[in-house]
């Protein structure tokens, strides 16, 4: 029986019959130590292979992960796992088995990654302002989620948008302001849509502005709400020529239309347990008007808008949701600051 330059047995012809069987165990007891053999989960792995040897390597079907002894504990082959950075992690937790850590960027900063990989995304832009007098809500900041995205090994920019501010209610009527999308390298949530005002002459406009989540159409003429990013948001809602705005898109759902002496509602934003506690971002803010019912604010933290001078209400902070429509003569309420936070197993 002859042995391959990296030790593989084989029969050569000079081998009697009695001899096959031995090389063929051999040949089987090799493939154990250097074939990459499926498990179907770390318990049945070492149930198995309760001395493994250095080298030896494995995988297993729960976790769709390879793994290789490096002479005292099984680990991951280079690359095929979690990413792990050295910022101050925000929080830990274990949940269904698997243990997390995770750091929540509140503003801009860098992630440092000492070990290329796989991460958990949650990243938010931040909220649209309202617009002032009969103003649309503004719409919520657009929501990305991605899993298993790669991050190399060196410094990644994260950039958290800051909320758009509230439109004018009095003298020259203003839209909101945009908000500012937020990204953690190459993934962007766009910054959401701000609401329309009342139809006050030069320097106003009416429409919803596009954005993550459209801003929903001021009151005062028939105008439309902005459009949402597919994926990410959804548009603002419609006002026909009545004194009430339309509510801004949220995450979930669309900003709902002024009908009657009511103004529209913000659509609903989106929840996530990334951080192992359910947290809904990335609604829209509901619309001004006078004198009837004004909008709430959708469910995430979106503004409620206001039937008088009074200022709308501001979108939720780090929740990237959309500020409430101001009522007569009343300012938009300024949209929330996005977010962005990543998850690694550990």
């Amino acid at each position: 029986m002859a042995v391959t330059p990296v030790g593989n047995p084989y029969v050569e012809s000079s081998d009697l019959v009695a001899n096959y069987p031995g090389a063929s165990e051999a040949l089987a007891e090799r493939i154990d130590i250097v074939g990459v053999n499926p498990f179907a989960n770390a318990a049945a792995r070492d149930a198995a292979i309760p001395s493994p040897v250095q080298g030896q390597m494995c995988s297993l079907n729960d976790d769709n992960k390879g793994y290789r002894y490096d002479g005292s504990a099984w680990v991951l082959f280079s690359g095929a796992g979690p990413a792990n950075f050295t910022n101050t992690a925000t929080g830990t937790y274990t949940t269904g088995g698997i243990s997390y850590k995770y750091i929540t960027f509140t503003g801009s900063g860098d992630l440092i990654v000492d070990q290329d990989g796989f991460a958990d995304i949650l990243v938010i832009g931040a909220g649209a302002g309202a617009g002032g007098y009969y103003g649309g809500g503004g719409g919520a900041g657009g929501y990305l989620a991605a899993s298993n995205v790669y991050f190399d090994e060196g410094t990644t920019t994260v950039f958290v948008g800051a909320g758009g501010a509230g439109g004018s209610g009095t003298g020259i009527l203003t839209a909101g302001g945009n908000g500012i999308s937020s990204r953690v390298g190459n993934y962007y949530a766009v910054g959401g849509g701000a609401g329309g005002s009342a139809n006050g002459g030069a320097g106003t406009r009416n429409t919803g502005f596009s954005g993550g989540s459209g801003g929903g159409a001021g009151g005062g003429v028939t105008a439309n709400g902005g459009s949402g990013t597919s994926g990410q948001g959804n548009a603002g809602g419609n006002s026909p020529a009545i004194n009430y705005g339309a509510g801004g898109g949220g995450s979930n759902a669309v900003g709902a239309n002024a009908a009657g002496t009511v103004a529209g509602n913000g659509g609903a934003g989106t929840s996530s347990s990334i951080t192992n506690a359910s947290v809904t971002r990335s609604a829209g803010g509901g619309a001004g008007g006078d004198p009837g019912t004004a909008g709430t604010g959708g469910t995430g933290g979106g503004g409620s808008g206001t039937t008088n001078s009074t200022t709308g209400g501001s979108g939720g902070v780090n929740l990237g949701s959309g500020g409430g429509g101001g009522g007569l003569s009343g300012n938009g309420g300024p949209g929330g600051s996005g977010l962005v936070i990543i998850r690694v197993v550990v």
